[in-house]
């Protein structure tokens, strides 16, 4: 959001707020590496892309379910498609 702009109590968030939110959710779970990419003027089809490391299969679970969570629990925002999880070496979540 730009300074100085308030978003008012029960507005949607915006694409910035979200992925802050999911980089908050990660470093909750200890994430190393985060990194926010604004791909606004390079792409049509999406704002920001998070990325972040684990450091085992079991801990990129528990960060890409930590972002989840958060992000349904607090802004009701679902993933459109996980992939990687099971595995856990790489977990991409799209939530559009």
């Amino acid at each position: 959001p730009r300074p100085g702009s308030v978003r008012r109590k029960g507005a949607p968030a915006t694409s910035l707020e979200l992925t802050l939110a999911a980089a908050a959710a990660a470093e909750s779970k200890n994430a190393r590496d985060i990194v926010l990419l604004d791909m606004r003027d390079l792409v049509s089809y999406t704002d920001y892309i998070l990325v972040c490391t684990g450091q085992t299969p079991r801990q990129t679970k528990a960060i890409a379910e930590e972002v989840r969570r958060d992000l349904k629990q607090n802004h009701g925002v679902l993933p459109r498609r996980v992939e990687g999880e099971r595995e856990g070496e790489w977990i991409l979540v799209d939530l559009l």
